[in-house]
């Protein structure tokens, strides 16, 4: 918490990291993925050849957009990290986003084809084609990967939130949706197993139900990130905390025209803020200055803040918030 003239206002943006370290931990976080996902992968396929599982061949063919997401975060993050420059004056922080949609989008079309292959499965098997009975070690392959997705989704989620990144958040929910369609193998293949093989056709319905979950998660990673690429406006929580410290801070009688956005991981806010008509030039700066200040030490340090300072009307005493 930070408290400014007797306001407290809750940190709402990193501040006290230096960005080189939070995308260094945030490749670090990914390369840790794409290391556990190859040596899943090989694995899933060799267990469902030598198990005779298409399911889990399938399952394996999924993991392979993996690889995808990986390394469009590590190169979204890396990119990301670059200064601005003369022709990127406020960075490279949109290229995480970018990265964020697209995994999104990726999302989308795996949750299409995991739909799509579990409903061909079911209606075949209604036509009264027999599904393939797997073997035990597809059912261990399955096992195997819902453990090791839903560890890589809370290794992930945990530095996502703790470094704000989009992109390890939407990479991190793709891990949970391989955990929950490997779900829809074990069951699939488990029932095959266990109780003969007409049950195999538990693995495709399991499949085309979890597929809506998948989608859901894709559809709101996209529309967030997707939403920030065309500029919009902060939350109303965060535009709040903004409008707190506009009127709690000394010297300004008022404001107008605040906009707000995201860049990467970074905030920006132009305002036109009013002060006494009466004062020197000098003296109206310090009080821009001293927002500027006060949104930095809650927004975080790597925020863009473009304030205008006008005269207040000669009519207006007070504060008054115009829009």
């Amino acid at each position: 918490m930070t408290e400014t003239d007797g306001t407290a206002n809750e940190v709402i943006f990193l501040s006290g990291e230096s960005e080189d370290s939070r995308y260094s931990q945030a490749v670090h976080v990914t390369k840790v993925s794409v290391v556990s996902n190859i040596l899943l992968t090989f694995f899933k396929f060799f267990a469902g050849i030598v198990g005779n599982s298409s399911a889990m061949i399938a399952d394996a063919v999924h993991s392979t957009s993996d690889f995808m997401t990986d390394i469009a975060v590590i190169a979204g993050l890396k990119v990301a990290r670059k200064p601005g420059d003369s022709t990127h004056n406020y960075g490279h922080g949109k290229i995480e986003t970018l990265s964020a949609a697209f995994i999104g989008l990726v999302l989308i079309a795996v949750a299409f084809g995991i739909f799509w292959g579990g409903l061909e499965k079911v209606i075949a098997f209604y036509h009264g084609e027999m599904l393939p009975a797997p073997s035990g070690i597809a059912l261990s392959a399955a096992v195997l990967s819902i453990v090791t997705k839903e560890w890589l989704f809370r290794y992930t989620i945990v530095y996502a939130r703790e470094l704000r990144s989009d992109a390890l958040t939407a990479n991190a929910w793709h891990h949970r949706s391989d955990a929950l369609s490997s779900i829809g193998t074990m069951i699939g293949i488990g029932g095959a197993v266990l109780l003969g093989g007409r049950w195999a056709v538990l693995d495709p319905i399991a499949a085309v139900i979890l597929s809506f979950f998948v989608f859901r998660v894709a559809v709101e990673i996209s529309y967030k990130n997707l939403n920030e690429l065309l500029e919009a406006s902060l939350d109303s929580t965060t535009y709040k905390s903004i409008e707190e410290i506009l009127i709690s801070t000394e010297g300004v009688l008022g404001f107008h025209e605040l906009k707000t956005r995201k860049i990467g991981n970074a905030m920006a806010a132009d305002v036109h803020i009013e002060v006494d008509r009466n004062l020197n030039i000098v003296d109206a700066h310090e009080i821009s200055v001293k927002v500027e200040d006060r949104l930095k030490e809650v927004c975080g340090k790597n925020g863009y803040f473009s304030i205008h300072v006008e005269p207040c009307p000669e009519h207006e005493s007070g504060y008054e918030r115009k829009n």
